[in-house]
């Protein structure tokens, strides 16, 4: 059986990025690529989300913009995501956690610790049928946006000193989200620090860049997700 996946893209790369590392939907299909998964794209920017029935299961892409931002789009995402808990299968990434917490009853700020970025390690706290166990993953960070207050009957996965909630599972929703970037490939995620390295501390962006060419649990993690979907679609 074939589960068809929609993206929900909130954000884009950088246009010169983009042609070089294509958008983030594409990003997401190389990274759960799969005879099982069929995709579809939709730009909730641009208008409405579907109607849940559309897919088996949505993931939530990373965004520029903050999950209590005022924009319809983002309220509109909201009511989707609450109408499609039990109904289909979430994965929110970055924005996409944000987001997914918010709307469930969490709360979401721009942090006062400032950026992570570059290679974040975050121990893992509970393990799941659909994860391989281990001490921990060690997955790209881009976030200044994080998640402070869990949402009634969520649980942490796993997490960092910097990012306590960094990955969350929303208990009897088939739903969990991770601050991290699984489907950022290293060199775009080098590529976007160079591209803001006036946003980040001193020597920050030289840290980061550095931590990147250290081994990744990219593709664990998408595996995880993946399977996630698998047993919740």
């Amino acid at each position: 059986m074939t589960i068809k996946i929609g993206i929900l893209e909130t954000g884009s790369p950088p246009r010169a990025l983009a042609e070089q590392f294509g958008s983030y939907p594409k990003m997401f299909e190389h990274l759960l690529a799969s005879p099982d998964f069929e995709f579809a794209s939709f730009d909730v920017r641009a208008g409405a989300p579907p109607p849940v029935e559309a897919c088996a299961a949505y993931v939530v892409t990373g965004s520029a913009a903050g999950a209590y931002d005022p924009a319809p789009w983002i309220a509109e995402l909201s009511g989707f995501l609450v109408a499609a808990k039990g109904r289909a299968a979430l994965v929110g990434v970055c924005f996409g956690h944000q987001i997914m917490a918010q709307a469930f009853g969490g709360k979401v700020i721009k942090s006062p610790k400032g950026w992570g970025v570059g290679l974040h390690d975050y121990a893992l706290r509970g393990v799941e049928p659909w994860m391989k166990p281990g001490p921990l993953i060690s997955v790209p960070a881009s976030h200044q946006d994080q998640v402070v207050e869990l949402p009634p009957g969520a649980s942490v996965l796993a997490g960092s000193d910097f990012t306590p909630n960094g990955m969350i599972e929303y208990a009897d929703q088939a739903a969990i989200s991770i601050q991290l970037h699984p489907e950022f490939d290293p060199a775009y995620a080098k590529a976007l620090i160079e591209g803001r390295r006036g946003l980040y501390a001193e020597g920050q962006a030289d840290a980061a860049l550095e931590s990147l060419d250290k081994p990744n649990d990219c593709q664990r993690v998408g595996d995880w997700i993946a399977q996630f979907v698998r047993e919740r679609a």
